[in-house]
């Protein structure tokens, strides 16, 4: 299939790629011509404006946005909603606000443009790994697009199948569903987005436990001068609290277990935040997912070892750079 990408950062430069290496064509716009032309080299078309991408592509015309949330989308979609004709669609695939989508959809609907929210995780190991996706919008267009989905998502891989899913949809063992209609995609992502915070704060938390351990204000025949690192390997072989997120913190441990290179002031998407919003607007607790935001918040005032593993664990999974160093 031929499809358009839009803002080709850290995972949309990959999402490009991933699909060109299942032999899908891709053209490319993004504002730092170096960037597009970048992808280029490695076979997409580039074009320098959103105009010509419309007009290289073939209707029904699909263009796939991975831009930052807010403003900057909006605009965006309103410029292609001029551009593109009735029976197009757009993908969002950034972090955006599910209220959003909703909205976005039935304006977009008007003009007989449809409109998808993916919601996509992988960072910027995607390319290699594949993206885990939660796709929100019209059946009809999640069928036709299900090739692209397909290429993106991991795919069975060396995951052990689930016992008794006979009957239940295939796609979400290949790593991808369609969530319902507009909205839910990202509603589904932004939860997920929770979560990664809450585990993220666990491991935090016990790694600083473990490292305080050698504290001279204990007495001194109970300090462990232990070595996080290897704890960081041996808990990611047969332990029940094995996860990526813990492989990617093993990696940052053993590059360097004092994360000297880390303040600890970590940054939050806003996902967190629209998070704890959902679960005050439905009435529903959801007390570790508000204390990770909360202690991301706290970080920025006052560091500590477990901020600096939050902050090495974003880095590894996402690219994300601690804002002090942007």
């Amino acid at each position: 299939m031929k499809i358009g990408i839009v803002g080709l950062g850290r995972m949309g430069g990959n999402i490009a790629r991933r699909l060109m290496d299942a032999d899908h064509e891709v053209v490319v716009y993004d504002q730092s011509r170096e960037t597009r032309d970048g992808l280029a080299g490695e076979g997409a078309q580039a074009v320098g404006s959103l105009a010509e991408l419309a007009d290289a592509l073939t209707p029904p015309r699909t263009v796939w946005l991975m831009l930052p949330a807010g403003t900057v989308t909006e605009q965006t979609i309103d410029t292609l909603s001029d551009t593109l004709t009735a029976g197009d669609s757009i993908i969002d695939g950034g972090n955006a606000n599910f209220k959003d989508d909703v909205r976005r959809a039935s304006r977009l609907a008007e003009r007989d443009i449809a409109y998808l929210d993916v919601g996509v995780s992988g960072g910027v190991w995607g390319r290699e790994r594949g993206y885990c996706l939660m796709i929100g919008g019209p059946t009809t267009w999640v069928e036709t697009l299900d090739p692209i989905f397909y290429a993106l998502a991991p795919q069975l891989g060396e995951i052990d199948r689930t016992p008794g899913r006979d009957g239940l949809d295939p796609r979400a063992e290949q790593g991808y569903i369609h969530c319902g209609p507009a909205g839910s995609g990202h509603f589904v992502k932004m939860v997920h987005n929770g979560i990664e915070y809450g585990l993220m704060a666990a491991y935090a938390e016990g790694f600083n436990l473990l490292k305080g351990r050698a504290s001279e204000a204990l007495p001194e025949a109970e300090r462990f001068d232990l070595n996080l690192a290897d704890i960081a390997e041996v808990w990611r072989r047969g332990s029940v609290i094995s996860s990526w997120l813990l492989d990617l913190s093993s990696i940052a441990l053993a590059r360097d277990a004092s994360l000297s290179e880390f303040s600890g002031e970590v940054a939050d998407s806003g996902e967190g935040r629209w998070t704890v919003d959902a679960a005050v607007e439905q009435g529903v607790p959801a007390n570790v997912l508000a204390s990770a935001l909360f202690s991301r918040f706290r970080s920025r005032v006052d560091e500590d070892y477990g901020d600096r593993l939050l902050s090495a664990m974003r880095r590894e999974f996402g690219g994300h750079v601690e804002s002090h160093n942007e």
